[in-house]
């Protein structure tokens, strides 16, 4: 699927994703610093992605892990720290929700400890019941595993 708006352009399409680009910004985060090409890879092959691109150059990237039924979990978003349009992340993630794929689920989840009033804009609150969630962490294991990480 793709999405314009003025020179942008959003696509779903996985051949247009520029992996390097990617693994590399995502190495610039603390929470995938480590992450490997390889990883990126498998993790992009399991998901549903969205490029975020002007012409030819992507600027923006974010990965879901759903199951297209009841749950979504929107691992990774980034945006190219060169830009200075903030109306593009809030395009990005208004795009992500509204893919077909993802309506009507039960549950979409996030984890990102900065940038809280982006996502509650789009409709994210802390869990209504976080004594209900429990959760296997291991920070040895997220250089090797990014998605794990939020």
């Amino acid at each position: 699927m793709e999405w314009q708006r003025y020179d942008y352009r959003i696509s779903t399409e996985p051949s247009r994703l520029q992996r390097e680009l990617i693994h590399e910004l995502l190495r610039q985060h603390y929470w995938s610093k480590d992450v490997s090409s390889a990883l990126v890879d498998k993790a992009i092959a399991g998901s549903l992605c969205f490029g975020l691109y002007r012409d030819d150059a992507q600027l923006g990237f974010a990965r879901v892990v759903t199951d297209k039924a009841t749950f979504a979990y929107l691992a990774e978003v980034w945006l190219d720290p060169e830009l200075e349009e903030p109306a593009l992340g809030e395009w990005l993630i208004a795009t992500v929700l509204s893919h077909p794929d993802l309506q009507g689920l039960q549950r979409v989840l996030l984890s990102d400890p900065q940038v809280h009033e982006l996502y509650r804009r789009h409709g994210f609150n802390a869990p209504a019941h976080p004594e209900h969630w429990l959760e296997i962490f291991n920070p040895e294991l997220c250089r090797e595993a990014p998605h794990i990480l939020h």
